[in-house]
């Protein structure tokens, strides 16, 4: 009897696993996506917000016009001079693909800027932003970390503010264009290998 047990147990158990896999319980769609070779090298892809309709989260303390409204910043004094904005990011054919977080913290007179991508059946990337804009007013950045599909990458974040001059009432106040360069990261060799060569 308690044989008989262990074997339903065991082969319900089968039976549930080859069912979890011929038919997935998620099955999370992905939007293709759209890359382009870097002419130095690496690959590029465009991501977009349009702001202010993609802003899901802004935050910072004691700030007005939080989003979500009701949405109170902790009163920490290690979180003054930081804000916090959560945004929907958008491919060039203006279809939601993940979500950024961009992070500003002030320390004396330097901006600290950091972005973090997260797409999803793809990964995250974790960008640190130069604090001065350029010529155009583009900001550049490091892509300093990724996960899964971008865990082996490195490569460039740029982030570009344009402003809206089409007049209509219910465009965007602007968009914020970020441009990814990814770029293979060189692998180091087993130290066998290295004492081979």
């Amino acid at each position: 009897m308690i044989r008989t047990f262990l074997i339903g147990i065991i082969l319900g158990a089968v039976a549930a696993a080859g069912a979890l896999y011929a038919f997935p319980a998620v099955d999370q769609e992905r939007e293709p996506s759209l890359v382009s070779v870097a002419p130095n090298g690496g690959n590029i892809e465009m991501f977009h917000v349009n702001v202010p309709m993609d802003r899901v989260l802004v935050g910072a303390p004691s700030e007005a016009g939080a989003v979500p409204d009701g949405l109170e910043w902790p009163d920490d004094a290690s979180l003054v001079g930081v804000r916090t904005e959560m945004f929907k990011i958008r491919n060039a054919r203006d279809s939601v693909v993940g979500i950024a977080a961009r992070t500003t913290a002030t320390r004396g007179d330097e901006d600290i800027i950091d972005w973090v991508l997260h797409l999803p059946a793809r990964g995250s990337v974790f960008a640190s932003m130069e604090s001065n804009l350029r010529e155009g007013g583009i900001r550049d950045g490091a892509i300093r970390s990724g996960s899964r599909e971008f865990s082996s990458l490195g490569g460039s974040l740029t982030e570009r503010w344009i402003a809206d001059t089409s007049g209509d009432e219910d465009a965007p106040q602007g968009r914020i264009e970020l441009q990814a360069i990814y770029r293979g990261q060189p692998e180091r060799l087993a130290d066998e290998q290295e004492a081979v060569e």
